[in-house]
């Protein structure tokens, strides 16, 4: 206040009792502000669990490496869970489990078939490389013709890049299929016909290739951008963000593999891992990591949904110990206490497809699908092929158990698998799987803005 005199100027008093009364009524305006705000965000559990979760973020991060915390997206489990129960039981199981007969072969069309752009031809490619078992190791039952194989000694299958080449080498084993039936989620025949050959897995890990460059790229566009965009920021429905968070995280599942097993020195054949890649193309982008976790607990979720299938399925190939070993460590995958100790509902399907809209949103990202695994057929790699066909497949038989439904659009009780399907299925899981321990033994770099990135094209 101003003194004149001695004494309060009176006019002076009177103008800043006005201001006063002014700023105090600014103040409790603000005040009630806030408050509306923070009582529509608990009342409202959308906006309650976007903004809680937009306010903290899912990871903590010390040093070089941020370790994620709190609920997964999306997801009913949190990431302490996950990584305790995955490097505890899961993991180890799955990496038993695909190592039997049963699990260790895959059946898969190889011959570039590209719907989308014809003068892609695989064999024009420097990687490619498709080279005949020899036919008496192939089992009776499989000895069908193929007129899209190139005999052993073509020289396209050795140029100069073996790394790039699928070992055929089959044990002399016979098989029993489950059904024949195809999935409506992918676009691949899976009937036998003369263009599918088996592959043994075990002798054709998926890692580098040297599969780089425009090609590459120009798939992993068409599948964001014409299959699965990416969802808008704050977006309410979780079936427009479901594509595109299993496509991205299998993506980054991917390019981890890829970098985990590089050829680092191809004139002395010295391979190892590429920790500077796997830093650039995943762990350095928070949402990557976030979404491998979300795809994981997804294919996790159709694993133990289909626990009762899969417990009661045969498993043969022709090597009855081998067998029994699978059906055994199966049923301790899909019962494990700890497991459900630790993660009973790995991810909620019933919330999904609800309201009138729901059966149309539900064909709508089917045939969204069904295109991006039509176009795992232009990959110009036969290697990078193989492990795309069947992770694509996995996935796709993920979408079906939890997502079938009958000819009324009602969820369909019923499941029926193809041989093939079980095999990409738990093979899926075990590359996911993999792929968490390598984030959880290596951490995530800190991004410098930690915002969500803009996916790059890598090897599929």
């Amino acid at each position: 206040m101003v003194e004149v005199d001695g004494k309060e100027d009176a006019g002076s008093n009177g103008g800043d009792k006005e201001r006063n009364n002014n700023n105090r009524w600014r103040w409790w305006g603000v005040v009630g502000a806030v408050i509306a705000v923070l009582v529509a965000i608990f009342i409202n559990p959308w906006w309650h669990s976007h903004t809680i979760s937009f306010l903290h973020k899912p990871y903590l991060c010390s040093e070089d490496t941020c370790k994620y915390t709190g609920i997964v997206e999306d997801c009913c489990c949190d990431y302490e869970s996950v990584d305790d129960v995955n490097g505890a039981v899961l993991h180890i199981l799955l990496q038993e489990l695909v190592a039997t007969p049963f699990f260790r072969y895959f059946k898969v069309k190889l011959w570039c078939d590209c719907p989308f752009w014809p003068d892609d031809g695989m064999c024009r490619l420097s990687d490619c490389g498709v080279c005949e078992c020899p036919e008496h190791e192939f089992p009776e039952s499989f000895k069908t013709p193929s007129l899209h194989i190139l005999p052993k000694d073509d020289p396209v299958c050795q140029e100069g890049k073996p790394e790039a080449t699928v070992d055929r080498t089959l044990d002399d084993k016979s098989f029993r299929g489950w059904v024949e039936i195809d999935n409506p989620w992918t676009h691949d025949d899976e009937t036998d016909n003369g263009e599918m050959t088996y592959v043994n897995l075990q002798l054709n890990p998926e890692r580098h290739t040297g599969y780089t460059g425009p090609l590459a790229r120009r798939i992993w566009d068409a599948i964001y951008s014409e299959n699965c965009p990416r969802y808008a920021f704050g977006e309410v429905c979780p079936e427009k963000k479901i594509l595109y968070k299993l496509i991205s995280g299998l993506h980054s599942s991917i390019s981890i593999h890829i970098a985990a097993d590089y050829l680092l020195d191809e004139t002395t054949n010295q391979w190892g891992p590429n920790l500077e890649l796997m830093h650039d193309r995943v762990l350095a982008h928070p949402d990557r990591v976030q979404n491998l976790y979300f795809t994981f607990l997804f294919v996790l979720r159709a694993v133990t949904k289909a626990a009762a299938y899969l417990d009661q399925a045969e498993y043969d190939s022709g090597n009855h110990a081998e067998d029994l070993k699978a059906q055994s460590l199966i049923r301790q995958l899909v019962h494990n206490p700890k497991l459900q100790a630790a993660c009973a509902l790995p991810f909620d399907e019933a919330k999904m497809w609800q309201g009138q809209g729901g059966p149309i949103l539900r064909q709508q990202i089917q045939n969204q699908f069904r295109n991006i695994s039509a176009l795992v057929d232009c990959v110009g790699c036969e290697k990078c092929r193989l492990w795309g066909k069947l992770q694509v497949l996995g996935l796709g038989t993920a979408l079906k158990i939890l997502f079938a439904v009958d000819d009324q659009g009602n969820p369909d009780p019923h499941l029926q698998l193809q041989r093939n399907e079980g095999i990409a299925l738990i093979n899926l899981l075990n590359r996911l799987s993999e792929s968490l321990i390598y984030v959880t033994k290596m951490g995530s770099s800190v991004s410098s803005a930690n915002e969500p990135s803009v996916e790059e094209a890598v090897e599929i």
